[in-house]
């Protein structure tokens, strides 16, 4: 293991003795690159343009266009790079993590490698955890960019569609996660190319890399359209779960969250809702509902996972603190929890569009990142997205004191000592920080201070849109901020005057949270710099990390010894009790992570041959549609004369079923008899069918101009294509719901999972092709045919898809269709009850 450690850091050191060469390059540049004048540096931005395009690659321009960017940083903000943060450049244009701790100008260091990359034309975008940041530095940056000569865009929620793909055609765009992401899956289910706004996804720098690719990566972007379902079950198992009591009426385990309803709690079940089995098939609905109210009344919690504000259930992201507007819980858990708040229930949904982050960001052709802690998640990054983590070392070196956790018996105890620790620092003037992990606790210790008479500040969820205000005072002598993990990210606490001198900002942490990389974020928030500071982890036995993987053997030795609530432990043992529980928890998310993955991928590739049919179909010009139509025909057909002509079968053949399809399908009646096709091969009887309907298209083409033929075929196309592809996400997300029962077969859920979604991606292709065939040979066209979105009031959330409703397909009128057959609408009902009456 010793001998693993000393590779993995002389493997980063040789890194770090490769980049002070290029450093050093660039760094000799500095004299010739300071006699320019403001319009000659100006002018090597075309200057690279021009050898770009001439044949010269990126990595040979790089060492002059970091010299540039220097100089021009010089000019235009004050602020003259550190060698370091040269190193952190290089490291991005690379296409990897560069890890630089809190304070050491990550910002500033992103400059270079998107100057760098925005000569290629070919887009630059610029991706922050959320939309103060990205307004901020492309505010801020943005003046360096514009004096050099290029473009910025800022791409946030609500802007129009135009203003989005001016925010794309820039050279370099900034905006959040969330909204790159959405605007890829918004893009392919337009109706016409102009109304896409993102071009071909080429370079992306992602700041605090961790929190998106990692913290956030279970995360699914989904496009939702509403599916109208009851609210009433919901308010009724609600009512039903507040009549139970807990280990009488139903279990609930801590490590896994999991409630079970115990055999008690299934008899009071089904005496209340009037059942005779509650497992029934007929009762599923019943069963789910009543899962997803004790879910919500016992591992849910208020001011925890989520917060009430304006009469909507607002969740909570258990990593930064930050509220998640616009997320829902999925499965109706988020209805089974406005149920237990007596809150209007929203309607559940149906999704028509989603893609993981882990998906979307490994279709970039390059993609780089920040922050101040990645090594704990090296592996990950490198199995998943091809990225490798250097860490470069701080401008000067850290002198913040991190003193080993004090871990007390019960919470009570530790919340005396983290108030009566603040209130000694407060007296001296000393800045504090106060990290904790959720809303309830910051609002706690809020309390205590009010008693003690202690001024502070509060920053969490609640009144997050002060944050940039209480940030910039939380340096200052005298100041108390008390912070949700919020406060760890991307934000520079810089110290007031007189604060060196009391011993810099002391960060206390009030528990440790799941994640390490979380903790060493709040840690980094003192010592910026090089300046003083120190960090202190206050824990209790009864902390949420402590109970569910803490040592039993830790709090009973506690008991045994007769230590009380004022006398904590501080000693090696426990803090590596500690680090082995987050390892533990950690190792767990990353599995679900990788599993998430590998069902998504699945998904993903059929994702990608969709949309790239789509776009293919809006971008059509001429004649190619009708190619694209005619191989759909061509392949329909040979299935229908290979089930009803089977090769060296010939006594089975049934010609007249290939005649009656044909009618029913592809031409008028009496166009083909069987006559026609009797002695031919089957190759032959494909031939002489499909020639027929060439003609017939000819002829469907005089009938109208070129421009409606080819807008019909369009209509048709993505209308058939986006039907299908939506009815087929829904189902792909009910078989992953079961797929995991699988195992109790001995098969592997994923293996069954990958082998079905093929199937049914088959099947789903085959109906677009039989779909297609029919409505274009057999429907009328009208010459104000336009293309209408196949659903209509779509969202944007983050976070899971709701329970499903099928929707109706757009109906067009066919030539033929038998009173008896299938309503070609997709209702399911005969014609002449839905659309034929």
């Amino acid at each position: 293991m010793a001998g693993f450690l000393k590779k993995l850091f002389d493997g980063n050191k040789k890194q770090l003795g490769r980049l002070q060469e290029i450093v050093d390059q660039i760094e000799s540049l500095e004299p010739d690159f300071e006699k320019l004048s403001d319009n000659q540096l100006r002018q090597k931005t075309e200057e690279f343009k021009s050898r770009y395009s001439n044949g010269e690659s990126l990595d040979d321009l790089m060492v002059e266009a970091y010299a540039v960017v220097r100089e021009a940083s010089k000019r235009v903000l004050n602020m003259r790079p550190f060698q370091v943060q040269i190193m952190g450049a290089i490291v991005l244009h690379e296409g990897n993590i560069s890890e630089m701790k809190t304070g050491e100008g990550k910002t500033l260091a992103s400059t270079m490698p998107a100057y760098l990359n925005a000569i290629s034309g070919e887009g630059v975008h610029v991706i922050t955890v959320n939309d103060y940041l990205a307004e901020r530095d492309s505010k801020q940056m943005g003046q360096l960019f514009e004096f050099l000569g290029l473009k910025v865009g800022l791409n946030t929620n609500g802007l129009s569609k135009e203003e989005k793909r001016e925010a794309y055609q820039a050279d370099i765009t900034y905006g959040t996660n969330n909204e790159f992401g959405f605007d890829y899956l918004r893009d392919n289910m337009v109706l016409y190319k102009d109304q896409m706004v993102q071009r071909p996804l080429n370079y992306a720098i992602i700041d605090e890399v961790d929190s998106i690719l990692i913290d956030e990566a279970r995360t699914p972007l989904i496009i939702s359209g509403s599916a109208q379902k009851s609210a009433s079950l919901y308010t009724q198992a609600n009512s039903f779960v507040t009549t139970l009591k807990r280990d009488t009426d139903y279990t609930y385990d801590e490590k896994t969250k999991g409630v079970q309803l115990t055999e008690d709690g299934i008899n009071k079940a089904e005496s209340y809702f009037n059942v005779e089995n509650l497992f029934d098939l007929n009762h599923v609905t019943l069963t789910h509902h009543i899962g997803q109210a004790l879910r919500a009344h016992v591992s849910m919690h208020r001011d925890t996972d989520y917060v009430v504000e304006d009469g909507e259930v607002v969740i909570v992201d258990q990593f930064t603190g930050r509220l998640m507007k616009g997320r829902r819980y999925s499965d109706g858990l988020h209805q089974a929890i406005e149920a237990k708040e007596g809150l209007k229930i929203q309607n559940e949904s149906m999704t028509l569009a989603s893609i993981t982050f882990q998906n979307f960001f490994r279709m970039y052709n390059k993609l780089a990142g920040m922050t101040g802690t990645a090594k704990t998640e090296e592996e990950e990054f490198r199995s998943i997205y091809n990225m490798n983590v250097v860490a470069i070392p701080t401008n000067k070196p850290i002198s913040r004191v991190d003193y080993p956790d004090k871990i007390y018996s019960t919470m009570n105890g530790k919340f005396k000592a983290v108030v009566e620790d603040i209130k000694e620092r407060n007296k001296l003037g000393q800045p504090v920080l106060v990290g904790t992990v959720a809303v309830e606790t910051s609002e706690l210790i809020s309390q205590y201070l009010k008693k003690a008479g202690v001024k502070h500040d509060v920053l969490n969820a609640k009144n997050h849109y002060r944050e940039a205000e209480i940030i910039e005072h939380a340096g200052q002598k005298g100041a108390v901020t008390i912070a949700t993990n919020m406060a760890g990210r991307g934000t520079d606490i810089k110290l007031g005057e007189g604060v060196l001198e009391l011993g810099g900002l002391a960060v206390i942490g009030t528990e440790r949270h799941e994640s390490r990389r979380i903790d060493n974020q709040l840690r980094g928030r003192s010592g910026r710099q090089g300046d003083p500071g120190l960090s202190q982890f206050y824990l209790s036995m009864e902390d949420e990390l402590m109970r569910r993987f803490g040592s039993d053997n830790l709090k009973a030795m506690m008991d045994k010894m007769g230590m009380d609530d004022s006398q904590p432990i501080v000693n090696k043992f426990v803090s590596r009790a500690v680090e082995s529980a987050q390892k533990r928890v950690e190792g767990n998310n990353y599995d679900a992570r990788k599993n998430v993955l590998a069902y998504d991928d699945v998904l993903r590739e059929q994702r990608e041959i969709i949309y790239k049919q789509r776009f293919e179909v809006i971008d059509a010009e001429g004649n190619e549609l009708r190619t694209i139509i005619e191989s759909m025909i061509s392949s329909s057909l040979e299935r229908v004369i290979h089930s009803h002509a089977p090769e060296d079968e010939e006594e089975k053949w049934d010609l007249q079923a290939i005649v009656e399809y044909v009618h029913g399908n592809l031409l008028d009646q009496d166009s083909l008899s069987v006559d026609e096709l009797k002695g031919k091969e089957t190759e032959e009887i494909h031939e002489l069918i499909m020639a027929k309907v060439s003609t017939r298209y000819d002829e469907k083409e005089q009938e109208l101009s070129e421009e409606q033929i080819r807008e019909f075929e369009k209509v048709i196309l993505l209308r058939t294509v986006d039907t299908k592809w939506m009815d087929h996400i829904d189902q792909m997300d009910q078989l992953r719901q079961g797929i995991h029962l699988r195992a109790y077969g001995q098969n592997d859920p994923l293996r069954e999972y990958q082998l079905e979604g093929f199937a049914m991606f088959e099947g789903m292709v085959e109906a677009i092709e039989d779909e297609v065939a029919r409505y274009i040979m057999k429907a009328q066209i009208r010459d104000n045919l336009q293309r209408q979105a196949v659903v209509k009031n779509t969202q944007a959330v983050s976070g899971g898809g709701d329970e499903k409703k099928k929707t109706r397909k757009p109906f067009v009128k066919s030539e033929d269709v038998g009173r008896n057959d299938p309503c070609p609408c997709g209702s399911g009902k005969k014609y002449k009850n839905c659309h034929g009456q």
